[in-house]
């Protein structure tokens, strides 16, 4: 099995919403194989506990805005690991501490990769 059509258009919503508010090192991983409920887990890091909070902020608010249901926010107050959960799309906004210590994409290292398409930023910005 593998991701579908829907998924990688959120991939797209959320790493460009990413991508916006200074996310970095992107990472999305097909993990329909082994985990038939979801199908994509992006992972996003952030400088600070406020540059993740202002992450997790933009991605809720574009994938919300194209349509796509929440089903649960975790880690909002602290900051450190926000997990956005929209059903086929998983998104973890880590502190850099914390990406590094809970090493999801070790754990997930056999998932094949989604490319992360981002949009062209211009010179004057």
């Amino acid at each position: 099995m593998t991701a579908s059509e829907q998924s990688h258009e959120m991939v797209r919503i959320a790493a460009a919403a990413a991508d916006a508010k200074g996310g970095e090192d992107l990472l999305a991983l097909d993990v329909s194989g082994p985990l038939p409920l979801v199908d994509v887990f992006l992972l996003v890091t952030g400088r600070n506990e406020r540059n993740v909070a202002a992450i997790a902020d933009e991605i809720e608010e574009k994938l919300l805005e194209a349509g796509h249901k929440r089903l649960r926010r975790e880690g909002r107050s602290e900051a450190r690991w926000i997990l956005l959960d929209f059903g086929d799309l998983v998104v973890h906004v880590f502190h850099e501490q914390e990406r590094v210590y809970y090493g999801l994409e070790r754990l997930w290292k056999d998932c094949p990769l989604v490319p992360i398409e981002l949009p062209e930023h211009s010179s004057a910005e």
